[in-house]
């Protein structure tokens, strides 16, 4: 376990096994221990790097708003740290796909490979209207939720609430005591809030990085799929095409594909 400073914020490192470097980033509100189910079909084969973004985990408090070019360059910063000098795989989950991927288009030459896990898609994202009130009303909110005590008295149980739900079955395997240290905090709380406000501002600017920077790293799509309504699937092929990429289908398995199924996510990024 290592904390490094990253534009000033102390950030929660885990670097495990050996070989070429792969790094992993989580989704909205999640922590490094959610990649834990994967890691160990990793490291054999290489170097694993996970991260605690701000306000997340383990890491200090979030000392901005989240944007995805400093999202992207946080991961060269995050790879610095751990003292990879090769390109890397980068991994993201959800939300932090659209980190891994704007990572790739700004920073080619540090990139092996891309897999997208369940990642959010936004085929015409529109920006806020009024973003500066959007963002007092989520400072102001954020702040009255953490005075009355909401992440302590609730966070853990929303946390196993929200994997209970990401799941195509079984419940959280995270251990109770990390789960209560990373989820009991306002700055879990602050972190939060601020990513799901960001998340469409985000989108935008990796709609608009799509039609400037190329993407020239291989790609791959790792779609979850339970059954039923193919709608979210074919958002996930339509992803993959668009990128120039190959989709793979994990099922059956919820969003949270690497707690389902860890070994479709250990097959996809050695195969990349």
């Amino acid at each position: 376990m290592t904390f490094v400073r990253v534009f000033g914020v102390p950030h929660h490192i885990r670097v495990d096994g050996t070989g070429p470097v792969c790094l992993l980033s989580a989704g909205l509100g999640m922590a490094w221990f959610d990649w834990d189910p994967v890691v160990p079909l990793l490291a054999p084969y290489r170097t694993v790097v996970r991260f605690d973004r701000p306000g997340l985990g383990l890491s200090g408090h979030a000392r901005a708003w989240p944007t995805l070019t400093g999202e992207a360059e946080r991961i060269a910063r995050v790879l610095d740290a751990a003292g990879t000098g090769v390109p890397a795989t980068v991994v993201g989950h959800s939300l932090a796909g659209f980190h891994c991927e704007a990572f790739a288009r700004l920073f080619p030459e540090r990139t092996a490979g891309l897999v997208l896990v369940d990642s959010s898609v936004e085929e015409a994202p529109r920006g806020r209207r009024v973003p500066e009130f959007s963002d007092a009303c989520t400072r102001v909110g954020g702040t009255l939720l953490a005075a009355a005590g909401v992440p302590r008295l609730l966070g853990p149980f929303l946390r196993r609430t929200a994997v209970r739900v990401g799941r195509h079955s079984g419940g959280d395997p995270a251990p109770g005591d990390l789960v209560r240290r990373a989820y009991s905090t306002s700055r879990f709380l602050h972190a939060v809030v601020a990513e799901n406000a960001r998340y469409r501002d985000q989108a935008v600017e990796l709609a608009s990085l799509r039609g400037r920077v190329p993407l020239d790293a291989p790609v791959t799509v790792l779609a979850a799929y339970e059954g039923g309504s193919r709608g979210w699937l074919d958002r996930q092929r339509v992803l993959a095409e668009r990128l120039g990429g190959t989709l793979r289908v994990s099922a059956p398995a919820g969003h949270l594909v690497m707690l389902d199924r860890p070994q479709d996510v250990a097959d996809a990024i050695l195969e990349t």
